[in-house]
């Protein structure tokens, strides 16, 4: 089978088993969503979450914040090592679905590094 063919359905079965495997490392706090709402935080295109450019997060946040990418990172190596892909790849297809997930007023930040409120 040709190379990027085989990249294509890994991706497409990963993609498929994200919402159930990686589920526990993707869900917030109260105090996560909220500060998403609040485009204190956003979801970035590398599939972490990140603190906006110039918002002020407290010291509470950025430690859910760390807490939250270390369990998506370790849920994207597990992933990664299921479907024969890279964490990259896994975390890259995961950071997509989420920043489509954002709602009104939630803020993104694309591989530009740009952060765009929606």
């Amino acid at each position: 089978m040709e190379q990027s063919l085989k990249k294509i359905l890994a991706a497409a079965v990963l993609a498929a088993g994200l919402a159930t495997a990686a589920a526990p490392a993707l869900a917030a706090s109260a105090l996560v969503e909220n500060a998403k709402n609040n485009c204190v935080i956003g979801e970035q295109a590398d599939g972490y979450l990140g603190v906006v450019s110039g918002a002020d997060a407290s010291e509470a946040l950025r430690r859910e914040v760390r807490d939250i990418n270390q369990q998506r990172k370790a849920a994207y190596a597990q992933l990664a090592r299921r479907n024969g892909v890279t964490v990259e790849v896994t975390a890259a297809l995961t950071a997509e679905k989420l920043m489509n997930q954002a709602t009104s007023g939630q803020c993104v930040r694309l591989d530009s590094g740009e952060w765009v409120k929606r």
